[in-house]
């Protein structure tokens, strides 16, 4: 049987972990501040990341069953509140010294997003 702390502290844990606030947000493998559309999952090992004096580069691949319409529009909603900015090639967004670029393959419902992140 379980004393009465360990009881409280198993059900706040649960609770903590059953809150959608709680869980961590995911981000693109190899960053710490763009996240991964929920629908999206990373390929595991596809994430090349170098440091240079100039910047950060990072690719990254995810796959899901989404459309690439779901997709833009998920980064066209929250690229801008975190700074960055539409270029004027398409799936391309710039902020302060870096250049983000998404890349499609595959098809609506089987699409790989490749995104490629790179010093301006």
């Amino acid at each position: 049987m379980l004393s009465r702390p360990r009881l409280a502290a198993l059900l706040a844990s649960a609770l903590m972990l059953a809150s959608p606030i709680a869980r961590a947000q995911q981000f693109v493998p190899g960053t710490e501040d763009l996240p991964l559309m929920k629908d999206l999952a990373a390929v595991i090992g596809s994430d090349v990341v170098f440091n240079k004096p100039e910047g950060r580069i990072v690719e990254a691949t995810a796959r899901g069953k989404v459309t690439k319409a779901a997709v833009r529009g998920f980064y066209d909603e929250t690229l801008p509140q975190l700074g960055w900015n539409a270029a004027t090639s398409a799936d391309t967004w710039t902020r302060e010294t870096e250049t983000l670029h998404l890349d499609f393959s595959g098809h609506d419902g089987d699409l790989w997003v490749t995104f490629s992140l790179v010093p301006r």
